[in-house]
């Protein structure tokens, strides 16, 4: 266990939660569906598998101080805010670096904050057997979801042949042919029809050396970020030197659709991405016809509407309305119609700053 870490990317902005988020409290840092944020639930679902000194956890200036105080169980030092927004590549070319920094011998796992997964035993498992194989081949390591429906909002992984280890491990594990960009529907449609596609969940697995080599055959600039973050007498300043110069790039384009040999275990546990309001009322409870409500409710005739309130001391109540989203907190209030729940985000655009 002392050469496995794992790296969080716990950045992001609250703009489709609005206004239960914020930028300074995105969703893996709020209380969505119990007393625990996603972001506590990320950490504790690798009790027993990854030492708290080494998981790693990168955010950023605004959410510091909140995944400080959510994650106090860590080391101060284990916590580290990007000084500038640089896509996903920097962010785990931090990560990398840091780990790097103290364990060059170390097996890594990158994982989001803001997903939701409630079969933890699952979880552990697949990841273990992730970084058992990311550890001992020279290949970089995927844990896809299997597709319940057409999504076309998600990257797709296509599998090829099983791979033939060395060792034995409990999941199966499949090379992978190529990364599919977010389709079309009927691309969707067809993906689901064949089979062999796996969501990808931005969860990927790899050793050091491995990982190092390939970003230094395919993105220079980040291998030498991670160099110099190596053989540093100070990472702090480093960082805030050389980070905001990085290309913004994702991990995918930068890396995993380039390397020689990506290999995918299909995740045997619940998975959801939490994208939106309508994500979210899956989780709520139902009150009359269809409304999907976080607290206790009022309402006459009314349909299909998800309400979330976050005080306490009111009470919401609803007349003869449908195909609503209702979300009450302190200082502002959101109605929408539930079909633009993807659209919240662009509220922003109207918003003054303190509403940020």
């Amino acid at each position: 266990m002392s050469n496995n870490y794992v790296l969080i990317l716990a950045g992001g902005s609250g703009t489709r939660f609005w206004p239960l988020s914020r930028n300074a409290k995105p969703k893996q840092l709020l209380n969505l569906f119990d007393n625990s944020t996603l972001l506590e639930q990320t950490i504790s679902r690798l009790e027993g598998l990854i030492p708290p000194e080494n998981i790693i956890i990168v955010t950023n200036s605004l959410q510091e101080a909140e995944v400080r105080k959510i994650a106090n169980q860590l080391p101060d030092e284990n916590i580290f805010a990007e000084p500038a927004k640089r896509d996903t590549a920097p962010a785990v070319a931090l990560g990398i670096g840091l780990i790097a920094a103290r364990n060059p011998k170390a097996t890594m796992a990158i994982l989001p904050s803001d997903q939701l997964i409630t079969d933890t035993s699952s979880f552990r498992s697949i990841l273990s057997d992730a970084i058992q194989t990311a550890s001992q081949t020279d290949a970089l390591v995927t844990i896809g979801i299997k597709p319940t429906w057409a999504c076309p909002s998600y990257g797709y992984i296509e599998r090829g042949e099983p791979s033939k280890l060395d060792f034995e491990t409990k999941h199966e594990t499949f090379e992978v042919i190529r990364f599919r960009e977010k389709p079309n529907p009927e691309v969707a449609e067809e993906f689901l029809r064949r089979g062999g596609f796996a969501w990808n969940a931005g969860m990927f697995v790899w050793s050091l050396d491995t990982v190092i080599q390939q970003l230094e055959i395919h993105s220079p600039e980040l291998s030498g970020f991670i160099r110099d973050l190596q053989s540093s007498s100070d990472l702090a300043s480093e960082v805030a030197e050389k980070f905001p110069q990085l290309t913004p790039i994702s991990i995918d384009y930068a890396l995993l659709e380039k390397a020689p040999r990506v290999l995918n275990i299909e995740a045997t546990f619940d998975w959801d991405d939490v994208g939106s309001w309508i994500s979210v009322a899956k989780y709520l409870k139902t009150e009359g016809d269809g409304n999907q409500t976080n607290r206790e409710l009022t309402e006459i005739d009314s349909h299909n509407n998800i309400i979330f309130n976050d005080r306490q001391e009111t009470r919401i109540a609803l007349l003869g309305v449908e195909d609503l989203i209702v979300v009450q907190t302190d200082d502002a209030l959101l109605v929408a119609n539930r079909h633009k729940a993807d659209d919240i985000k662009k509220l922003g655009e109207k918003f003054p700053p303190e509403l940020l």
